[in-house]
């Protein structure tokens, strides 16, 4: 298959650190959920995820769960450079930990931070991909940044918390 037919069949995701949200993992989790599988049911198979806590981690967690009792799903992790996690607590390194072992690629972006590294990394996920499930609240931040890239690059943004961009 050609690149342009894979990504016809990738989504990622981007979203908000949960300290920027209204909403709660409790909340969020069911709608991730919901839009991940209506990626299933339409033909996406691969899922990449920038591993950031909050959504990333939430959608990464889905997506393995689903690939149980689904081989044909694929969890790609793109960070965005070496010792992303090191500033996390241990419960949070165990689970970024815990679902990097599980993915069937691990990508590191870039071979080190500099301030638009994270920027570069969501980019690489979106030229990648046919659809971005986003998590956001029309505030100024790297999601907004993300789904306005996605748009003028053509690829669909389904927001989960507000529907279509």
């Amino acid at each position: 298959m050609s690149e342009a037919e894979l990504r016809m069949h990738r989504c990622c995701f981007t979203g908000h650190r949960p300290d920027k949200m209204t909403l709660g993992e409790k909340e969020i989790k069911p709608m991730l959920e919901k839009a991940i599988d209506e990626a299933i049911e339409d033909g996406y198979v691969t899922f990449i995820t920038g591993m950031a806590m909050g959504v990333d981690i939430w959608a990464a967690e889905i997506v393995l769960e689903r690939k149980k009792k689904n081989d044909n799903l694929h969890l790609i992790c793109a960070l965005p450079h070496p010792g992303f996690e090191t500033r996390r607590s241990l419960l949070e390194k165990m689970k970024f930990n815990k679902i990097i072992k599980k993915a069937d690629m691990v990508k590191e972006i870039n071979d080190h931070y500099f301030r638009a590294c994270y920027q570069v990394r969501n980019e690489w996920m979106v030229d990648r991909s046919n659809l971005v499930i986003a998590v956001f609240n029309g505030q100024k931040s790297g999601t907004k940044n993300t789904v306005d890239y996605a748009i003028r690059k053509g690829v669909r943004v389904k927001n989960i918390i507000e529907n279509e961009v």
